[in-house]
């Protein structure tokens, strides 16, 4: 099981509930968001659905989690449900499979359907309310919402600082989209040259760009060698997997919280866990492409296209070559 499956087998186990009478009157939500434990929390994943629930079910969400984590205790792919708190469900999943999270992530490519949302009417907006709207209008066609003009609920957003001038003609429009998106709207963006215009491993923009351009020349390369990605079992590379694993539920997440920072951090932590792997993809010396070389430029791929889909659902492009 995916963490992306965990969300929809959530949502089935509250339905069931529902219609067996054991939640009588609730109301089954659409989507559930299932998020990384945070630090020091139990298991691999959480969830508040149970919140959700307890209202129109007349019970305490206490209740409500206790019902729902002895059904998906059940569930294949599992390993262990417990309820913390007030009412938290928490779960333990087995690690993530290769060749599953890599046909999933090029699956869910991202690029296209972005291509085709049709911008809000922004008369009106400042800069930096424009950039965080589209950002948000992007993060949620994805999760199947509307890819047409619509009036969108985003928190208040903090405008750029007047002392930092015109952002796009100093920093260039990428990079002033992803330093108005790194920071939580709510908050004042800052802008730096060592951060947005120096290449250098300390900037966090030119890392996640720079690491897309790797996963593209890791590609030419194995052609020129003679392979081609193949997706196989990959063990050497577990933050990778466990990151790629994750990006459908950070994206739902960053769409339900209307939070493209929230992207922003994961792209960083994906970018930093590929640039780490690259060394590993590609035969060295005298070695011959083998099965394992394939499948590690699979996970590669898998990578840059996820990283190509979160930099286009930030309004910035991922370059092929850096």
């Amino acid at each position: 099981m995916t963490p992306a499956d965990l969300s929809r087998c959530v949502v089935r186990a509250v339905r069931r509930a529902v219609a067996d009478g054991e939640l009588a009157g609730a109301v089954p939500p659409e989507r559930v968001v299932v998020e990384r434990t945070r630090p020091g929390g139990v298991g691999d994943y959480a969830t508040p659905v149970a919140f959700q629930v307890a209202k129109a079910a007349g019970c305490p969400p206490r209740d409500v989690a206790d019902v729902l984590a002895r059904r998906l205790g059940a569930e294949p792919g599992i390993e262990r449900v417990e309820v913390t708190g007030a009412g938290f469900l928490n779960f333990v999943l087995p690690a993530p499979s290769a060749p599953a999270v890599i046909a999933d992530a090029i699956g869910r490519d991202v690029r296209g359907r972005a291509a085709r949302v049709v911008p809000a009417d922004e008369s009106g907006l400042g800069l930096r309310e424009r950039v965080v709207r589209r950002s948000v209008l992007l993060l949620l066609s994805v999760q199947g919402g509307a890819t047409e003009p619509a009036p969108l609920a985003v928190a208040p957003v903090a405008p750029v600082a007047g002392r930092d001038g015109d952002v796009v003609a100093r920093y260039g429009a990428d990079a002033a989209c992803w330093a108005m998106l790194a920071t939580p709207a709510r908050e004042t963006p800052s802008f730096s040259d060592a951060q947005l215009l120096v290449q250098s491993e300390a900037s966090e923009f030119f890392r996640v760009r720079y690491a897309h351009a790797r996963c593209r020349a890791l590609l030419r390369n194995a052609e020129q060698l003679g392979f081609r990605p193949e997706a196989g079992e990959v063990d050497d590379a577990p933050a990778l997997l466990r990151l790629l694993a994750d990006h459908p539920l950070v994206l739902e997440a960053a769409a339900h919280h209307r939070a493209p920072e929230r992207l922003t951090r994961h792209l960083v932590e994906l970018a930093d866990a590929l640039l780490d792997f690259q060394y590993r993809v590609l035969p060295q010396g005298d070695e011959k492409p083998s099965a394992a070389h394939r499948a590690r430029l699979a996970l590669a791929e898998a990578a840059g296209t996820v990283l190509a889909g979160g930099l286009a659902l930030l309004g910035t492009d991922a370059p092929e070559r850096l």
